[in-house]
């Protein structure tokens, strides 16, 4: 084979090579486009008036993400913007939390919603303290119900945008019971994830594409 037959079959491999990672790559600015923000779902943006814990109203650095359940039956057929509405709405007036305890919530259908701005620290009714966490929640009672192919794949994306994003190494991503001893959230449904490698697993692969 001549010298320009060779460098031709070398293109096509780098190409193949390179082609094929990229098709699979990782873009964490378009993921953070598909996430339906406050305003977008009506609520109200956290304020520092609003009534708070201080110290959980203080700006955080993120240094870890962690996993909850909404802990109550969530059927099909529930309206997600009207249960972020009434999440929000208890957060402030009964709780007198600054704003919704999460940072982001996914729905039955894989959608994520951007919930208490992440520059605040989350809230728990546990010991622990969520300073530093970037907190997600799934919609539903995994203790009762298994999670659906759609959160199973939100989940991953949004660990992986908020590791990329934020710099927090996979062994950080944990869930709400390794932190609390008062707790079984996320539920033994979902925690199964964790324990079997399943959501650090697919994290990296999709890590290894940026």
């Amino acid at each position: 084979m001549d010298k320009l037959g060779v460098q031709s079959l070398l293109f096509l491999f780098m190409f193949f090579i390179y082609g094929c990672s990229a098709s699979s790559h990782f873009s964490s600015a378009e993921f953070g486009k598909e996430i339906i923000t406050v305003k977008q779902w009506g609520g109200t943006p956290a304020s520092r008036s609003e009534p708070a814990n201080d110290s959980l109203a203080k700006e955080q650095t993120i240094k870890r993400i962690t996993l909850h359940h909404q802990g109550e039956s969530f059927p099909e057929g529930t309206d997600p913007i009207q249960y972020l509405r009434n999440l929000q709405s208890w957060s402030r007036k009964e709780k007198h939390w600054i704003d919704i305890p999460y940072h982001f919530i996914i729905d039955l259908k894989g959608n994520v919603y951007e919930g208490r701005k992440i520059n605040y620290a989350g809230d728990t009714n546990t010991e622990y303290n969520p300073m530093g966490h970037a907190l997600i929640e799934v919609v539903g009672n995994f203790e009762d119900v298994e999670p659906n192919e759609f959160q199973l794949d939100a989940i991953v994306k949004t660990m992986a945008w908020l590791a990329f994003k934020y710099n927090v190494p996979v062994d950080s991503i944990r869930s709400h019971r390794d932190y609390s001893s008062k707790t079984v959230c996320p539920g033994k449904n979902l925690y199964k994830y964790f324990q079997n490698g399943y959501f650090h697993r697919k994290v990296e692969e999709y890590l290894n594409y940026k």
